[in-house]
């Protein structure tokens, strides 16, 4: 069955995203979480997972990929930590294997020329060739996390281009595809003024360019 929405979110930049979520007061952006190449693209529902230190009997640290639904993405809150990877060559075959949208990690991940050889989209804090195999394991799935200090539930809707990670909370994803879509119309308009020989200053006025990201309760 087709998302629309992820149809939708695929057509649209984190750039416009993060200004639409800055005009309904939405905090979305994924601050700090970077594509391994530029080239990378992804757009899906969040499937998240959340770690923790290890216990005295380590736990497990990735097996569900075979429980990932085709299209979504991997989220996983490992904390920010630096010293211990979640993702590795291993899941990256399963997961495109599967036909995973990609995987957004909070914290870093490892073996990546198998990622970059198979174009499969990672997004992390950095890499490091450090396994979290008894040092980190599952604490829980399918629960809100937190990435890059943005708060992703699951089934909510990702977006990732060369300039990082946008989540959209799935209660308000019209509202913010919405603004997006309506944000791209006018900076379009505005470059086809400028095109056209209009002074950026006056194609701005007449688009009221600068309300585009304007908090919309403060335009009251």
């Amino acid at each position: 069955m087709t998302d629309k929405n992820v149809e939708r979110v695929a057509k649209i930049d984190t750039a416009t995203l993060s200004d639409a979520l800055d005009r309904l007061g939405i905090p979305g952006q994924c601050l700090g979480i970077k594509p391994l190449d530029h080239k990378f693209r992804l757009a899906g529902r969040a499937f998240t997972i959340l770690y923790g230190p290890a216990g005295a009997t380590p736990g497990t640290v990735g097996d569900y990929i075979d429980d990932i639904t085709p299209g979504d993405v991997v989220v996983l809150d490992n904390g920010g930590r630096e010293n211990a990877t979640v993702w590795g060559d291993i899941l990256t075959y399963m997961a495109n294997k599967r036909g995973v949208a990609g995987t957004v990690i909070d914290g870093p991940c490892r073996d990546t020329s198998l990622a970059l050889e198979l174009g499969y989209p990672i997004y992390s804090r950095s890499y490091s060739m450090r396994t979290g195999k008894d040092r980190v394991q599952v604490e829980q799935m399918n629960v809100p996390v937190n990435i890059g200090d943005a708060r992703v539930c699951p089934g909510d809707l990702l977006r990732g281009d060369s300039d990082g990670v946008i989540c959209i909370p799935k209660e308000r994803e019209e509202d913010v595809l919405r603004v997006a879509e309506a944000i791209e119309v006018a900076e379009a308009k505005i470059r086809d003024m400028v095109a056209s020989g209009m002074r950026l200053d006056e194609a701005r006025k007449q688009m009221k360019y600068h309300e585009l990201q304007r908090r919309e309760d403060a335009k009251k």
